[in-house]
């Protein structure tokens, strides 16, 4: 029965990926906005975006009730905007998409660096890792497999063709994957904002909160060079990517130490645009 469902998820999806690419980006943009904003609550619930938020004083204050459909309707535009990654690698929706600091990208690059890059799923998460990647770094990416296997299919070939070659699928084999590609001299792209089985227990927002330690094992072991990147949305179809300055951590700090500094970031990424970050992800689950 699961795979029926899951097939009729698959048709669904792809109807409405050829919809996308016949009335173009922009339209397809807005299009998707309006199914997650008035559709979404059927498959992502409104309840949990409005629990997780409660978790967070900062956000709690400032809510609004447009929050959750602007949260929805953010996953929407995503969703409407995979048919044109395409476009963003080679070019065809250049202006749309801007990037400070490409300067930090070329001198690891001089410098032969191998860099731990780190975020979280904001705004349109997946031109992150082109953008890096296309700029000449030789990157390896880790994702987690969709549950429906038929959209999974269509997803890697999506990330493998236009996003990032190296797609490392987690688990304990992508993460003796992840060290081959160190080894080698690959930087890594890591999405660091959900929660995962194993880590470290540590602050996250003023709770407690299960969070990985690849990030800190790689600094601390193959002194690799920390690069936080960030991108946010604005005027509806338009990007821009943040590549910061190069970190380099004190190898004397312990995992945890380097964690909990790493949700710091995090936390004022997701704080500058709230609304571009998915919030149905219960992060502080037990």
């Amino acid at each position: 029965m699961k795979k029926i469902i899951y097939f009729l998820q698959f048709l669904i999806f792809y109807f409405f990926f050829i919809i996308f690419k016949i009335i173009g980006y922009k339209n397809a943009s807005n299009l998707g906005f309006i199914i997650g904003k008035y559709l979404g609550a059927f498959f992502k619930s409104k309840k949990k975006i409005k629990e997780t938020i409660n978790q967070i004083e900062e956000i709690k204050k400032s809510n609004n009730t447009n929050f959750s459909s602007e949260v929805l309707g953010n996953y929407g535009r995503i969703f409407a905007e995979y048919p044109f990654i395409k476009n963003f690698r080679n070019d065809k929706l250049k202006k749309y998409l801007q990037v400070e600091g490409e300067e930090h990208l070329k001198n690891i690059i001089q410098e032969k660096k191998i860099a731990v890059f780190v975020s979280g799923h904001f705004s349109n998460f997946e031109l992150m890792a082109m953008q890096i990647e296309k700029s000449g770094i030789d990157l390896a990416a880790i994702y987690r497999p969709l549950n429906n296997p038929f959209l999974n299919q269509v997803m890697e070939k999506i990330r493998l063709k236009f996003i990032c070659k190296k797609q490392i699928k987690k688990g304990k084999s992508g993460t003796r994957k992840l060290l081959e590609c160190i080894k080698k001299g690959s930087s890594v792209a890591l999405m660091i904002d959900q929660r995962v089985t194993e880590g470290s227990k540590v602050d996250f927002f003023g709770k407690e909160a299960t969070t990985t330690t690849i990030p800190a094992q790689l600094i601390k072991k193959y002194e690799c060079i920390l690069v936080p990147v960030y991108i946010e949305r604005f005027n509806k179809f338009n990007f821009k990517i943040y590549i910061s300055r190069p970190i380099n951590i004190n190898k004397n700090k312990t995992i945890d130490e380097i964690t909990i500094y790493l949700n710091r970031v995090l936390e004022k990424m997701i704080l500058k645009n709230p609304t571009q970050w998915i919030w149905t992800h219960d992060r502080w689950k037990k």
